[in-house]
């Protein structure tokens, strides 16, 4: 009990420290788009790997990070920890740019404050009016950061099950409207109870593993092929 405590106890803390530097950036009219998303990009990699690093886990990479930029990434995901892993990732690799989030993360109480001001977008698929402000949005981002990258979850919403989910059509839809090349990443492990028996006494390994550029075939057939590479089998729930 007193172990649960302590890392909420932190990462709440943390968190709050964190909106602060956050929002210097965010409503700073003087700083322009790309070292904004530059900035806030580094600063959740920062309280990303602060967090891992109090929970004593260390991510492991199989495959390799696209050199280049204007990439979609596409994860799975169980736990809110899938994102600090990810960030973990990204920050090993100077990666910049933002998460595509449902409209309910930012509008939570509890941490809405936290992704508002960390420069994440929200979109809302069943929203017409939300839908078309956030391609707007996008393209506009994408035209003036050369060094941008999506990153997202495209079954939508947090899957408590063994097998992946169908995906949504957003992540696809996003990566046409926006010239995005797509890249899927399968996170190896069940996050979820990850975090539940952190911290840990000895490090605790997270493998990732990283796909290629997706060519020629839709994502959810793309993601296929990466599980089998990994030797995982594919299943949809």
């Amino acid at each position: 009990m007193l172990k649960n405590i302590g890392k909420f106890i932190f990462m709440i803390e943390l968190g709050l420290k964190y909106i602060g530097i956050f929002e210097k950036t965010f409503f700073n009219r003087c700083i322009s788009l790309k070292p904004a998303y530059k900035q806030l990009s580094i600063d959740r990699q920062n309280y990303s790997n602060s967090v891992l690093e109090f929970l004593n886990i260390e991510v492991e990479v199989i495959g390799n990070i696209p050199t280049q930029d204007k990439i979609l990434y596409a994860m799975n995901h169980r736990s809110l920890l899938d994102i600090l892993v990810m960030e973990n990732i990204f920050s090993k690799h100077a990666k910049s740019g933002t998460w595509i989030a449902k409209q309910d993360l930012f509008d939570s109480w509890l941490y809405g404050k936290f992704f508002r001001a960390s420069g994440c977008m929200s979109v809302d698929l069943n929203n017409g009016k939300g839908l078309l402000k956030f391609f707007k949005k996008m393209k506009k981002t994408l035209s003036q950061v050369d060094d941008f990258n999506v990153y997202i979850f495209p079954e939508g919403e947090r899957n408590k099950e063994i097998c992946v989910k169908e995906f949504q059509s957003g992540a696809q839809k996003i990566a046409k409207a926006n010239s995005l090349e797509m890249v899927p990443v399968y996170i190896d492990d069940t996050l979820e109870t990850v975090f539940k028996e952190a911290p840990y006494k000895e490090k605790k390994v997270v493998k990732v593993y990283v796909g290629d550029i997706i060519k020629d075939v839709d994502l959810q057939t793309g993601y296929k092929a990466l599980m089998k590479k990994s030797s995982k089998s594919w299943c949809v729930s």
